[in-house]
């Protein structure tokens, strides 16, 4: 789930890939970019960079479970913000993982992470395929949200431990040491996470909440915004409201001011 400057709101598909737009004041999202014109599948994380006018989107594979074929290709795509218009198409190192949400740093790279594979790859500007940036690693299992913040680390969380990290980009690009941050609450299965400051972000508990967690050195301070928020995924800011998308089908508008 994303969000435009303009007050669009935007939520991918995990049933029919369609890809939904909700324009600024709307009430109820529609088609806008179709799974049958564009051959999208099993879509999951969306981010809308208004800076470079695009939408990036992770689409996956299907099947490959208790024998079935594996269908279709896993990778990022890119569309055109303004018109829904196909711009590319990067896949995936191998066709197993789960593309799940993607950041972008101030330098234009595209990091995302790869559920189930437990690594983050990455799209450098300019870039014809991605390629992995951090490598399996056990700590990253379940490898869900992802931001990048003002101090120009790489932030990610983990749904099934509801750890958090934080992954500082070397000078040439390369990936720092990994550093654990402390949490002041216990996460519980966090999903969607967005930055909506220079040390601080918004996300999605699949407990059923959606939290604000501002950095602080190697802890972050974790400030509930709103519970009873069955199966939520996915959140994104517009103006004073926090949109989070619960059961993978509505978006539930929370009242939110950062602090």
């Amino acid at each position: 789930m994303t969000s435009s400057q303009d007050g669009s709101v935007y939520f991918g598909s995990t049933a029919n890939g369609t890809i939904y737009k909700a324009a600024p004041g709307a009430s109820r999202a529609e088609p806008w970019i179709l799974a049958s014109a564009t051959g999208l599948m099993n879509t999951f994380g969306l981010l809308a960079d208004d800076a470079t006018n695009t939408l990036w989107v992770c689409q996956n594979s299907t099947g490959g479970r208790g024998g079935a074929p594996v269908a279709g290709q896993t990778a990022l795509r890119s569309f055109d913000l303004r018109t829904g218009a196909a711009r590319g198409t990067f896949p995936f190192p191998t066709n197993g993982g789960v593309c799940n949400d993607m950041a972008v740093g101030a330098d234009g790279t595209v990091y995302v992470t790869e559920s189930f594979a437990n690594r983050i790859l990455r799209l450098r500007p300019g870039a014809s395929a991605v390629d992995v940036w951090v490598p399996a690693d056990e700590q990253l299992a379940g490898v869900d949200g992802i931001a990048v913040l003002a101090d120009g680390a790489v932030y990610v969380n983990t749904f099934f431990a509801g750890r958090l990290f934080r992954i500082p980009v070397n000078a040439d690009g390369s990936a720092g040491t990994m550093t654990p941050i402390e949490t002041s609450l216990p996460l519980t299965r966090p999903d969607g996470l967005r930055r909506v400051g220079p040390r601080t972000m918004v996300q999605a508990e699949g407990q059923g909440r959606v939290t604000e967690l501002t950095i602080d050195g190697n802890r972050a301070e974790v400030r509930v915004l709103g519970e009873g928020l069955t199966g939520a995924t996915g959140v994104t800011v517009a103006g004073n409201t926090a949109l989070v998308l619960v059961e993978r089908a509505r978006a539930v508008v929370v009242p939110y001011r950062q602090q």
